[in-house]
């Protein structure tokens, strides 16, 4: 089956991606994933889908996820997590500390790389297990 949205890099070509680059496509798939847990799982009207989004994609739940997983991760992803807190961004949003944000940011950059890597079995095991953590 071909791809809806076609990912053409190769692993080696993404490892030299800014990871800035692997958190901004992280947030748009983390975004989504959320979005149809939420269509698919709930009857909610448009507003309140997005009061709701809002709850599972802010840097402090995204950094509190990223603590829940961390030892799951594989050295690989830890290295990736790593890049991507250290990753220098000079926007911080008006909603979270700087430390929240650094860990959402890593949050992002491993979901992009995995995303952008094509490891789709790794990645929804995390998603789930994100879900499973913000769902108590």
């Amino acid at each position: 089956m071909q791809e809806i949205i076609p990912r053409q890099k190769r692993k080696e070509e993404v490892k030299l991606m800014p990871p800035l680059v692997w958190a901004y496509i992280g947030d748009c798939v983390y975004e989504l994933y959320i979005r149809m847990q939420l269509v698919n799982h709930t009857k909610y009207n448009p507003h309140k889908l997005h009061i709701e989004a809002i709850r599972y994609v802010r840097a402090k739940a995204q950094a509190e996820t990223l603590a829940s997983i961390y030892d799951t991760l594989t050295e690989e992803e830890k290295d990736i997590v790593r890049r991507g807190r250290n990753a220098q961004n000079h926007h911080l949003p008006k909603n979270a500390n700087v430390t929240d944000y650094m860990y959402a940011t890593a949050f992002e950059a491993l979901i992009g790389y995995l995303y952008m890597i094509k490891e789709d079995e790794r990645l929804q095991e995390i998603m789930n297990k994100t879900m499973n953590l913000l769902r108590k």
